[in-house]
């Protein structure tokens, strides 16, 4: 039997088990798109179910969210020195003493104490009620609903649907597909999982999983959800989604036809994972149906993802309210964002954005941590907070978590290389988010 007609069997049910496992597949799926994608209107507000879930969640906790933050942050400092972590290297120790500093911080925010620099309105009261309790929320009910979208079939449908494009526009494999979308919609620490393990077994390139780190590996939605919050743009949450995908990419695609990324080398044990385009949805639906017949239950599937959601929770919360500080410091009270921010001034100038020096400083602060370009935009106009959102994302590389996971990785990724790399990155995204961002605007009007 030839694989076409095999594959064109496995897209049409026999049976009713084959009704079952489709229904496995589609349901927790279209769930998932309508739970991140479809706007409500609830009292006289329209956001995504998700939003208005972690709002009402919020109301639920009143004065108890700042102390379940905290004790999240607690949980966070304590985990890697109970589980022995922070031995494995100076990255580890660095960041489990930055995360005891975080514990201070949020004992800081919540008690009113310390000097008043720290205790000023756009401090730690803001980091602590506005970004640290947000992603508390966010993140542990997100992962419920994320694993709708990336555990039951609807990410290997569409990861396979896009091989076509990877290696005429990344320089990838077909199969790094799954990897880009995985890092995209799930979390980055997911897609460098996936990316270091196909690299250690020489299945992809030291080229092409550089590219996949450094091109795919961004925040997950769920903390795209945060920058949309905090930006107050969540009326325009699907423009805001698309639009970072569509840049991410685009950004992407030239990135990895310069310097540091086009010179790596290229040698690999070559795969041709090249389907025929006639075969191309029968191979996608046969994908999906496979993850979703390895799928756990719902139930279990919830179970687990809200672990995962916890200690990834836990796992960036002392890291956020640490690094996020000592960025607010530094961005506030030394000129050292307002340099570096100079060199991205004419990328952003060209378009005549009044607030084009802000928007500059803010994305060159997001190298420290990927909220602060967010909190620093806050109080910008509609344009330049929406242009911010999708350079904190796009721009992909910072020093609080994504960076210190690549270089954990085998990945032949140095410091200066990867430094290079964000910079092209936030050049050209805040070349593309600018009129991105005034199309926004003008197409919800």
């Amino acid at each position: 039997m030839s694989d076409q007609n095999h594959l064109s069997e496995s897209a049409v049910p026999a049976s009713g088990s084959d009704w079952k496992l489709i229904m496995k597949m589609l349901l927790p799926s279209l769930l998932g798109i309508f739970i991140f994608f479809v706007p409500l209107t609830i009292n006289g507000r329209t956001t995504i179910p998700l939003d208005h879930m972690v709002t009402g969640l919020r109301t639920l906790l009143g004065s108890g969210t700042a102390w379940y933050a905290l004790a999240m942050i607690v949980a966070g400092a304590l985990y890697p020195l109970i589980t022995g972590k922070w031995k494995e290297s100076l990255t580890e120790k660095i960041f489990t003493l930055l995360k005891l500093f975080g514990v201070l911080a949020a004992i800081l925010a919540i008690s009113g104490w310390g000097p008043a620099v720290l205790q000023a309105p756009n401090m730690l009261p803001f980091l602590f009620n506005t970004l640290v309790v947000s992603v508390g929320l966010i993140v542990p009910l997100g992962a419920i609903f994320l694993a709708l979208l990336i555990s039951y079939g609807l990410l290997e449908f569409v990861g396979v649907m896009c091989q076509p494009f990877m290696r005429p526009l990344f320089r990838t494999p077909g199969r790094s597909a799954i990897d880009a979308v995985a890092s995209f919609v799930g979390s980055y620490s997911i897609g460098l999982l996936i990316t270091n393990r196909v690299y250690t077994a020489r299945q992809y390139s030291a080229k092409e999983a550089a590219i996949i780190a450094t091109g795919f590996s961004t925040v997950s939605a769920t903390f795209m959800l945060v920058v949309a919050r905090t930006l107050d743009l969540m009326s325009m949450w699907n423009l805001y989604f698309w639009l970072t995908l569509l840049i991410t990419f685009i950004v992407t695609a030239i990135t990895v036809r310069l310097p540091p990324l086009r010179g790596m080398d290229d040698q690999c044990e070559r795969v041709d994972d090249t389907i025929p385009a006639r075969e191309r949805i029968p191979a996608a639906w046969k994908a999906g149906l496979e993850a979703a017949s390895r799928a756990p239950s719902l139930a279990q599937g919830v179970l687990l993802n809200v672990r995962e959601g916890l200690i990834m929770a836990i796992s960036i919360l002392p890291s956020i309210m640490s690094v996020g500080l000592i960025g607010l410091l530094v961005a506030n009270h030394t000129p050292f964002f307002d340099w570096l921010g100079l060199i991205f001034y004419p990328f952003v100038a060209v378009w005549g954005l009044p607030e084009a020096l802000e928007l500059s400083r803010a994305a060159a602060a997001g190298l420290a941590e990927m909220f602060l370009p967010a909190l620093l935009m806050r109080e910008a106009e509609l344009v330049a907070r929406f242009a911010a959102a999708i350079v904190s994302v796009s721009s992909i590389l910072f020093f609080s978590a994504s960076i210190p996971c690549i270089l954990s990785t085998s990945i032949p990724l140095s410091v200066p290389r990867i430094l290079a790399v964000w910079f092209i990155r936030v050049a050209l995204s805040l070349f593309l988010a600018v009129p991105a961002a005034w199309f926004a605007v003008w197409m919800a009007g």
